[in-house]
């Protein structure tokens, strides 16, 4: 079981927005294979940046897998203009927390 994290910089005038816009595309990602779950998560000491934390069966299955696909496409475009920077993405190995 691996973990990616992705550290997402929002737009401090539009975190309300991106709250909703990642609402309506969660769907892309939670029917990708070996998905097993997720956490979005805002920061406290700095609430313009979100950490998504997905549970993934195997890394393949994050990349090529969902990176790869037409949903992973239509994900990042529902939340692109959210973004005020690159996201950051890195995984790791554990069991479940």
């Amino acid at each position: 079981m691996i973990y990616e994290i992705a550290l997402l910089p929002v737009h401090k005038e539009r975190i309300d927005m991106f709250r909703h816009a990642f609402a309506e595309v969660a769907p892309l990602l939670t029917r990708a294979k070996g998905y097993g779950g997720h956490l979005l998560a805002q920061g406290i000491e700095s609430p313009e940046m979100f950490n998504l934390i997905v549970r993934w069966a195997s890394l393949e299955d994050h990349t090529p897998g969902f990176e790869a696909s037409e949903d992973h496409r239509l994900f990042m475009i529902g939340l692109e203009e959210y973004f005020s920077d690159e996201p950051k993405v890195f995984h790791i190995e554990g069991g479940n927390f």
